[in-house]
């Protein structure tokens, strides 16, 4: 029998972050949460927010920050993400959609665009990158091997290594379940701040992706292996504004869990006021998703589940036909 325990998750994942930590940065201990974070004023409004704000349900940056991670709402719901390295102003554009938006938005704090990092296939995340091959000559189009990512000029893998500027490291993890390909990247600076992880539609805050190509053994090790082991401070930043509706959800199955509920109010406050809920962290996330707490023995009795995979399989199924 496969042992999903808790346990044994915490052990794999820190061996395999502390070995990737170590690529990165030349420490073996990947990280630890460093910092509190104050929650943005809900009389804050994104018309009212300066261009160079890093968005956060902080609303805090660091004096010697290198990076800037600016969100760029998209369609209906999408989030286009840009990465700037602040000693370069070299960007790289996430999951580009609306290419015009986003290289505005690059425009307005002087960073200029050099490659799209790409979560994946569907049209709502890759659907703008051969217009951004049109509108920058010569850009890199990055997306996983094992999707067929529209405009993709170079393929990356499960533990490739990108750059940008002189700053900013990147390493690629591979995702899968939403599709088979799918792709999250890993962003660190050489400063000493918390890095950020792009998850694309496979973790959003208090959710995750509809099983699409994968299985719920796959979504499994892309949730609470390879991203549950990343250091809890990693903020993340995932590709749809659905986080409202995910914890109204959450709160059907776990009523009793205060955290989701200040979260939901918290939540609710950012979006009457036209402000994002992005970024959560990683820590977050094993306090308000299910789907990330499925090691826990309570969730899985929820549901007689024998296991993490079939509870995370049954609270997928459940949450498939919700109708709230």
């Amino acid at each position: 029998s496969v042992d999903f325990s808790e346990e044994k998750r915490e052990t794999e994942g820190k061996k395999t972050m502390a070995g990737l930590a170590h690529q990165l940065t030349g420490r073996e201990d990947p990280g630890s949460p460093k910092r509190l974070f104050p929650i943005l004023k809900p009389s804050t409004t994104l018309s009212s927010l300066p261009a160079c704000f890093h968005s956060s349900p902080s609303g805090f940056r660091s004096r010697n920050r290198k990076m800037k991670i600016i969100p760029v709402a998209c369609l209906e719901d999408n989030y286009a993400y840009l990465i700037v390295d602040e000693s370069t102003k070299a960007a790289a554009a996430v999951d580009p959609v609306e290419p015009e938006k986003v290289l505005a938005a690059a425009s307005e704090v002087g960073a200029y665009i050099d490659c799209v990092l790409t979560t994946h296939h569907h049209w709502d995340h890759a659907g703008g990158n051969e217009k951004m091959r049109l509108l920058v000559p010569g850009i890199k189009v990055y997306g996983g091997s094992m999707d067929n990512v529209k405009g993709c000029t170079d393929q990356v893998e499960n533990g490739t290594k990108l750059s940008i500027g002189k700053e900013i490291d990147i390493l690629c993890l591979h995702t899968p379940c939403h599709t088979k390909g799918h792709i999250s990247y890993y962003v660190t600076s050489k400063e000493e701040e918390d890095p950020a992880v792009f998850t694309g539609d496979t973790l959003f805050i208090a959710g995750c992706g509809r099983f699409f190509e994968g299985t719920a053994e796959q979504m499994y090790q892309s949730l609470c292996v390879t991203l549950g082991s990343l250091p809890k401070s990693t903020r993340v930043y995932c590709g749809h504004e659905y986080t409202v509706k995910s914890l109204q959800f959450m709160l059907t199955v776990e009523p009793e869990n205060e955290k989701m509920k200040q979260k939901l109010e918290w939540a609710q406050k950012q979006r009457e006021a036209n402000q994002p809920t992005v970024p959560s962290t990683i820590g977050d996330e094993l306090e308000i998703n299910t789907f990330m707490r499925v090691d826990l023995p309570e969730i899985q009795a929820k549901f007689g589940a024998k296991s993490a995979v079939e509870a995370l399989r049954t609270v997928r199924n459940i949450k498939d036909t919700w109708k709230g």
